[in-house]
């Protein structure tokens, strides 16, 4: 069911001269929603996201916002704003200029923008460096000029191009806590690229996950997670075997596959301790290759290294079909 605040991608396409980035694509983006594009390099994402933008004119196609099109209007006229990976802040600009810039550029009176500014800079915790430039903030506080900044023309989609790639990862953890919070505070879309599955699991009430140009399958973040539907899915999520069985090909979560006196022989190729499990890899018959992630108590309990013989087992119900 649509809403007013939905924004539709219809058989949206672009092309470079020969090399189509984004293949007839086709979406629903409901209104209120976290989404993450996610997917490895060069497969559209970053491309769909500027023609949501307007940074790039689509080949095909058209883009809906808010039940109006908006496939030809400039950046500034669409009703989205878009917060880049690099934060683009103007360097001889304070951080309260920073953030009103777009409302002097409309030319929208000093005191009316610099209030405006003061309301944003309050929402992400920067009003006591209004007055400092952005040589004298950290990458975290950057990046939160650059939210406010991009807030505050009241827009009814926030895209964010990997707005978290160049924080350090203890940052980036609590950098993402902050964005989930405040995007169910303001009520709007955020559209959020992203290459990182953790993130997206961690942020997106959907994820629709890209591959050559296409996308490959989309839905709330368990149901990606949990159900997959194409091998590419399972391996690039991560935690997944793919299993050829005679019947076809399965994938199964690597935390449901445990060491046991009974089941089938492989030797164990590789041992990692990861904090609360640790992650075994072994060699089946047949030259195929299978994960298991133990609960470090179960594995200290009797400890494996490679190269030793070991039976592994899982239950058959926990085997998830995947489309040929």
């Amino acid at each position: 069911m649509r809403t007013g605040q939905d924004l539709e991608l219809i058989h949206l396409t672009k092309r470079y001269g020969d090399t189509v980035a984004v293949d007839d694509v086709s979406y629903l983006f409901r209104g209120g929603s976290y989404v993450c594009l996610l997917g490895p390099s060069g497969c559209g994402k970053t491309s769909t996201l500027r023609m949501i933008a307007g940074h790039e004119t689509a080949s095909q196609g058209s883009i809906v916002l808010c039940g109006t099109e908006v496939t030809g209007l400039p950046p500034a006229k669409r009703g989205t704003a878009m917060m880049f990976q690099s934060y683009a802040l103007f360097p001889h600009l304070t951080v309260r200029d920073n953030v009103a810039f777009s409302l002097k550029m409309k030319g929208v009176d000093q005191a009316v923008r610099h209030k405006r500014a003061g309301e944003l800079l309050e929402l992400v915790d920067m009003t006591r460096y209004a007055d400092r430039l952005p040589s004298q903030l950290s990458g975290g506080q950057q990046q939160r000029v650059a939210l406010a900044r991009a807030l505050v023309t009241n827009p009814q989609v926030l895209l964010l191009d990997e707005p978290l790639s160049a924080l350090d990862p203890f940052l980036r953890v609590r950098m993402r806590t902050e964005l989930k919070k405040l995007q169910r505070e303001l009520g709007i879309s955020f559209i959020h690229v992203t290459h990182g599955q953790d993130e997206a699991l961690a942020l997106a009430d959907e994820i629709v996950l890209m591959n050559n140009a296409r996308i490959e399958q989309a839905g709330p973040a368990r149901e990606i997670f949990n159900a997959p539907r194409t091998e590419f899915v399972a391996r690039f999520m991560g935690g997944h075997n793919v299993v050829a069985l005679p019947q076809g090909r399965f994938a199964l979560r690597a935390d449901s596959v445990r060491l046991a006196q009974n089941g089938t022989e492989a030797v164990v190729r590789a041992v990692e301790y990861q904090g609360g499990h640790v992650a075994l890899t072994a060699r089946l018959a047949g030259d195929q290759e299978i994960l298991a992630l133990i609960p470090e108590g179960d594995f200290y309990a009797d400890p494996k290294s490679p190269g030793d013989a070991v039976r592994l087992a899982w239950d058959e119900g926990r085997l998830h079909r995947l489309q040929a």
